[in-house]
Order: structure tokens, then C-alpha cells, then sequence
């Protein structure tokens, strides 16, 4: 048993994963589903997933589609906050892609799914990997602007 928990020994032995991450072209909604199986397990009572999508405005503007490129270390730098995550949140699991290239207003761009034996660590790490990638992952949009010009978000 887990001293802080209550929870059976093995618990721990499959939390403190990260399960996946990737910086990817693919679309990330045919991921959904693997995405889950492979990071949720029986001892886990709560999976909590974070799909960030692409939406129709930023910053005032009116948004009709984005591209998002990305810098060569980018898919280092996810691995590095998925895994400075699962150490700060040591009772989770975790899986997290982000997708590049051109996208579609409702298009999945980011998804993260924490699978934990309690909600808590989920929610928590959730919000943490989600805030650390959009602000430390190069990753840069090209967005087009229902006016016909583009603004560039992440430069």
C-alpha cells in the first residue's frame, strides 16, 4: 500500500510514465481513442483529457484557418515538459501530441491525456503540461484572417 494514498502498491509501479509525445502532421483526432487505451489502466480512477482545437477568432479577429510550423527541437522540448511533469505529478501517466501543418477551424491541434488513480494529479498535470507547451514549445501559427491578411502567434 501506498503510505500517502491508501492505494495498492501497484498503483505506483504503473504511474510516472510518460506513455507518449510527439510533434506530428497526422490528425490528431484518429489518436483519441489509442491515445486513452494506452494511458488509462484499471488502477486509474480518473483520465483526463485536454483537446486543444483550432477556433474561428484570436485576438479579436475573425480566424479561417492556421498553419502551424514548428522548430527542429521542438519534439524535444515536449518530451522534456511531458517528463518535468510526470516527475512534479509522480501519480500520473501521461500521453501528448501536438500536430503541425495546415488546420481547419475545429481541427484537433494539441491533445494531452493524464490517466491517474485520482482525479487531483490529473486536473493538476493536465493544466501544467498544456501551460508549459503553449509557452515553451516553438511551435509558431500562421494564422489567415477572415479580412484576407495573416498574423503570425508564438514568434
Amino acid at each position: 500500500m501506498s503510505e500517502n494514498t491508501g492505494d495498492p502498491g501497484y498503483v505506483a509501479e504503473q504511474t510516472g510514465v510518460v506513455v507518449h509525445t510527439a510533434v506530428s502532421t497526422e490528425p490528431l483526432e484518429a489518436h483519441l481513442v489509442d491515445a486513452k487505451d494506452a494511458t488509462a489502466t484499471d488502477a486509474m480512477g480518473a483520465v483526463v483529457t485536454f483537446e486543444g482545437t483550432v477556433r474561428n477568432h484570436d485576438g479579436g479577429a475573425g480566424v479561417t484557418a492556421l498553419t502551424y510550423s514548428h522548430h527542429p527541437t521542438a519534439p524535444d522540448v515536449l518530451a522534456r515538459i511531458a517528463a518535468d511533469t510526470v516527475a512534479e505529478y509522480p501519480d500520473v501517466r501521461l500521453w501528448a501530441e501536438h500536430r503541425t501543418g495546415e488546420l481547419a477551424i475545429g481541427d484537433l491541434a494539441f491533445l494531452v491525456v493524464v490517466a491517474a488513480a485520482h482525479r487531483g494529479p490529473a486536473f493538476e498535470a493536465v493544466a501544467a503540461v498544456a501551460d508549459a507547451v503553449k509557452s515553451q514549445v516553438p511551435i509558431w501559427k500562421e494564422q489567415e484572417l477572415t479580412d484576407g491578411s495573416t498574423d503570425w502567434v508564438g514568434l
